[in-house]
């Protein structure tokens, strides 16, 4: 995503900010200046797009007839609105054209940067620093966020190898602080988050989808373990469930490895008994993790089945994946740690 800044009304600009262009009605020496004539934007004397003030439902469809005939489409607006933003991010892709939404204030940069969750090309700003810098926040995050297909630990091709693990010991775990993990989002059956005690061997463990006769279903809920726990975040990364916030993204994984993004609206904490259950990885290293003991906490089969922990036994085997190397900060490194 690039940021603009609005020089039309004036060229005096802060200098502690690199602009990747400048809009301005003439050229400003030693930028890139997108030149304003009329309606249109030129670079080196070449209509490069359309300025179209958004009013109406009339003047949204202006802008949509141009997507594909022009590189950009600015978009100024007389009350800001999101929707048509939505709608013309929605219009332009697979298309050669982009979007540049110009702000008024350092909510909406948000809002431009992550609409539909892709968000606009470019954010055009005028010459007030705090929108600056919201601006150059949002642009970091996106930047981060498009990057995550590069730096991911996991395939780009959004599935997992999902393994079988047997279940080697059962023990009493005490009690400690167990997590629950509920998500902006609604679990489909057989789905659940990864976690476990050793960054290389994690298990699914299955969402609150099901009826019980005792407690409501809460499709949106994972009960994770306790704080020490890693769980397999969205970027390919490991977090501790003790490190997680609100909005946090975490990776949503089905029995044959489909995944998702998701994020977490909120972390509920509360003293519980657990169950420390213990398999060795397909590696042969030996891997545990510790969930509560009660029966709405389930887990997936090899055969696709659903199992509470509280039936497990020696000998099942459950669906989980493995990771070669070891975690630093959940980033992978070659150097060996042991974790027992």
């Amino acid at each position: 995503m690039e940021l603009w800044l609005d020089c039309r009304e004036s060229n005096k600009f802060i200098n502690d900010y690199d602009f990747d262009k400048y809009l301005s009605h003439e050229q400003i020496i030693g930028k890139e200046t997108l030149i304003c004539k009329n309606n249109s934007i030129q670079l080196n004397q070449e209509v490069m797009g359309s300025i179209i003030k958004i009013t109406d439902d009339s003047s949204q469809d202006d802008a949509r007839k141009m997507v594909g005939l022009v590189n950009w489409i600015v978009l100024e607006f007389e009350n800001w609105s999101m929707i048509p933003i939505e709608n013309l991010i929605a219009a332009s892709q697979n298309t050669p054209t982009k979007i540049a939404a110009k702000i008024r204030s350092e909510n909406e940069a948000q809002g431009a940067g992550f609409a539909l969750e892709t968000g606009v090309d470019a954010i055009i700003v005028g010459n007030e620093k705090s929108i600056i810098e919201a601006a150059l926040i949002t642009k970091y995050q996106r930047t981060e966020k498009e990057d995550y297909s590069e730096q991911s630990d996991i395939p780009k091709s959004d599935s997992l190898d999902i393994v079988s693990h047997r279940i080697i010991s059962i023990e009493d775990g005490g009690v400690g602080e167990r997590y629950c993990i509920d998500l902006t989002t609604l679990l489909d059956h057989g789905e659940g988050l990864l976690i476990g005690s050793s960054a290389s061997s994690l298990v699914i463990v299955h969402g609150e989808t099901l009826e019980s006769d005792y407690v409501p279903p809460r499709p949106f809920r994972v009960n994770a373990g306790p704080p020490h726990s890693y769980v397999l975040m969205a970027n390919g990364k490991t977090k501790y469930l003790s490190e997680l916030k609100s909005n946090d993204s975490v990776l949503v994984c089905d029995k044959f490895g489909n995944t998702r993004s998701a994020q977490i609206g909120r972390l509920k904490i509360e003293k519980r008994p657990f169950l420390h259950i213990y398999w060795n990885n397909i590696f042969d290293k030996p891997s545990s993790m510790f969930l509560q003991q009660a029966e709405t906490v389930r887990l997936i089969k090899s055969d696709g089945g659903l199992i509470s922990i509280t039936s497990l036994k020696q000998g099942d085997t459950i669906l989980g994946w493995n990771d070669l190397g070891s975690r630093h900060i959940g980033q992978k490194i070659n150097s060996q740690v042991i974790e027992r």
